[in-house]
């Protein structure tokens, strides 16, 4: 049996560079309201192979084998994201997520500032009107 090692790797490798291609890397466009989204994919590959012969140490026959083996890893990195003319990145990950709301929300924190107010504003209403109750 003649194993022709190149020719495997021919075939593993095409294989990968079919589930690889910039279909994959690039996902399918959606729509958020106002955006348009694009994921984007990190793809990894890597390949092995080998052949051998060999003799059973009792004399009783030999051997031929080979083979090749290919792995793909495929990670999430964020989305490409479009409104009107303007598009930016938006990374997956949770410490590059966080900036990237903090730059595109600049007065996110003046907003949850104004929330507390107003909503301890509203509970001191409500004191005040419990304690006028209880005067009358």
């Amino acid at each position: 049996m003649d194993i022709k090692v190149d020719e495997l790797l021919d075939k593993v490798s095409e294989q990968v560079k079919s589930i690889a291609s910039t279909d994959t890397i690039l996902g399918d466009e959606f729509t958020m309201g106002e955006y348009t989204c694009r994921p984007v994919i990190k793809v990894g590959t890597g390949f092995g192979s080998g052949k051998g012969t060999g003799e059973d140490p009792k004399g009783k026959g030999s051997g031929t084998g080979g083979g090749a083996v290919a792995g793909i890893g495929v990670t999430p990195v964020g989305f490409l994201v479009a409104k009107g003319s303007d598009i930016s990145f938006v990374p997956s990950d949770r410490t590059a997520s966080l900036a990237t709301l903090l730059e595109k929300v600049p007065d996110l924190l003046e907003k949850v500032v104004e929330m507390k107010k107003k909503k301890d504003e509203k509970e001191d209403k409500k004191e005040d009107k419990k304690e006028d109750k209880k005067e009358k």
